[in-house]
């Protein structure tokens, strides 16, 4: 499944996360990565992966983060928040659900 970017509008920076994470999707097609811009300061990953069954919080970043580390520190200094679940998980996640139904910004 491809990487969404589900801001409004779609900005050098969550390009350069979505374009970064391509190949993790690629490798994971069944995969589900989103991403969106919560206000002009902030930017949002949500990785939705069968993959992460049976994995910790810790080894799931391993699997993500070194991939991350690539971008820009100025591009990466904009994620704010970065959920890493299963699907079995996304219902049950707070954090997941902001991606669902995501409050504005008051920024």
């Amino acid at each position: 499944m491809p990487v969404t970017i589900t801001s409004a509008e779609t900005d050098q920076t969550t390009r350069a996360f979505a374009d970064q994470l391509e190949p993790y999707s690629a490798a994971h097609p069944a995969s589900q990565i989103d991403i969106y811009r919560q206000n002009e300061y902030s930017v949002r990953v949500r990785v939705v992966d069968a993959g992460f069954r049976g994995k910790t919080r810790s080894e799931r970043h391993k699997l993500i983060w070194p991939i991350l580390y690539e971008l820009p520190e100025e591009t990466l200094s904009e994620l704010t928040m970065l959920v890493l679940i299963t699907p079995e998980e996304r219902t049950s996640s707070m954090a997941s659900r902001e991606f669902d139904d995501p409050i504005p910004s008051r920024l």
